[in-house]
């Protein structure tokens, strides 16, 4: 895929308070939950976007997000995995948070009432609105993941007619998908009130949905029965589970679903291929615990009193952070580059490499070796200038200098479960590869943003003066 995955939906916040329940009130036949840990993760078209960004892909999320705590939470929840096109809320962001007591949960309180506003021609938004319309024609594929709140309806248009392929994820109280989509994936639930004629079976109802909805094709997402599969023409099938998964918590697995097959149908898979990907996907994340049992290691300064504290304390080493990270048995990301002029091709490779992981170590080229390496002329920043650049992005937890002409002594020390380079590199030619298996370590070649290089800047600027 040669652009971002665009997700087009509603944001919440999902907040998990975790604790033991022994005991209940003297006041109340309930049980006294004793809280020892509290959760933040995005939810909504939020979560489709951050599980799409862990699979080290580029994601564009165009979203409403109010100016309050707990918008100013989700922000920074995501702004370290994606990049976030925010489009204007009215009232507040919706907060979504469940009580629950080993591994069950209790109650669930929702608060908030934000939905989107704006329109295209509105001077107030339009530079979103325009941001948005950008991101769009970009787009590899774009999810819809809508969850009632007013952002699809607000970008039904722009959504109308996309020459690649369009995923749409229901909800009860959002729109009905435009026509055209590539792949409609609505649960049972969903797809027994989108029906107009009586229920009948998942088979029926898929293929009457493909007709009345004008889609290519329907995925009713079944649970553990896997999907039924209905396409244009009446061809339809069900898709079973790989396994059955053993899980009491499958929340987050409609967003992993859609987001998985939005994945598959932008790499040129079929369909069918596409929807079986996502069924297998989909059951590893219930089974590794659903959206519960996702821990984000970088919350923002927003987030408020009570989430977790980042392990990671401000200005700590590369090897003081790859130590922290394997105490606590995490996944340690690293990265390598002059990183002169740093521009947006290196910020989405950053965001996507720390998506693999719980930290992402930055190891950085001196001065004198990017002078043995580009010449007398580089580099254009100095070495400071780039390291202090480079720690104030909220997807960086460090940064290590190394004077040598490659990165293969830092990686010996730091011993990276994965090293991270752009897609202009391979692994035969890269000299530090072999350090990163001698360390224990695997590499992973990320695709690079098309038209970004610091040579091509550097050329561009001095033609322009």
């Amino acid at each position: 895929m040669s652009g971002p995955l665009v997700i087009v939906g509603d944001s919440l916040l999902d907040v998990d308070v975790e604790g033991t329940a022994d005991r209940l009130a003297p006041d109340a036949p309930v049980p006294v939950v004793e809280g020892r840990a509290e959760h933040r993760r995005p939810g909504g078209a939020g979560l489709a976007a951050l599980l799409a960004a862990r699979d080290g892909t580029r994601v564009v999320l165009i979203t409403a997000l109010g100016d309050d705590p707990s918008g100013r939470c989700l922000e920074g929840l995501l702004s370290p995995y994606v990049e976030i096109v925010r489009l204007p809320l009215r009232g507040t962001t919706v907060r979504k948070t469940r009580v629950r007591a080993r591994g069950q949960t209790l109650v669930r309180i929702d608060t908030g009432d934000g939905r989107a506003m704006g329109r295209p021609g509105q001077v107030a938004s339009a530079s979103a609105f325009a941001r948005a319309a950008d991101a769009l024609a970009a787009a590899s594929a774009v999810l819809v993941a809508d969850y009632g709140r007013g952002v699809a309806d607000l970008l039904r248009e722009p959504l109308r007619g996309l020459d690649v392929p369009l995923v749409w994820d229901p909800h009860p109280r959002g729109s009905l998908p435009v026509p055209g989509c590539a792949l409609v994936t609505p649960s049972e639930t969903e797809a027994r009130g989108m029906c107009e004629e009586p229920y009948v079976s998942p088979e029926r109802t898929a293929r009457r949905l493909v007709r009345d909805l004008d889609a290519e094709a329907v995925a009713i997402t079944l649970g553990e029965r896997g999907a039924m599969l209905a396409r244009r023409g009446g061809r339809f099938g069900p898709v079973p589970v790989p396994h059955v998964a053993s899980a009491t918590d499958a929340c987050g697995a409609g967003d992993r679903f859609a987001a998985a097959a939005a994945l598959a149908l932008a790499d040129g898979a079929s369909t069918e291929d596409a929807v079986a990907r996502a069924v297998g996907e989909a059951t590893r994340f219930v089974e590794e615990g659903g959206a519960a049992a996702l821990r984000l290691h970088h919350p923002d300064r927003h987030c408020p009193a009570g989430e977790s504290p980042a392990p990671f304390v401000p200005g700590a080493s590369g090897f003081e952070v790859a130590a922290a990270v394997r105490a606590a048995g995490g996944r340690l990301i690293a990265t390598g580059g002059c990183f002169d002029l740093l521009h947006a091709g290196h910020v989405s490779l950053l965001r996507r490499a720390r998506a693999l992981g719980d930290a992402l170590v930055v190891c950085v080229n001196s001065d004198d070796s990017i002078r043995r390496l580009k010449g007398p002329g580089r580099p254009l920043v100095s070495e400071r200038d780039r390291v202090e650049v480079l720690r104030a992005l909220g997807c960086v937890d460090a940064v290590t200098v190394f004077g040598e002409d490659t990165p293969s002594q830092v990686i010996e020390r730091l011993c990276p479960d994965v090293w991270v380079k752009g897609g202009d590199y391979d692994e035969r030619s890269m000299p530090e590869a072999e350090a990163v298996r001698r360390a224990g370590g695997e590499v992973v070649i990320l695709p690079t943003v098309p038209g970004y290089s610091t040579t091509g800047l550097i050329a561009a600027a001095r033609a322009a003066s």
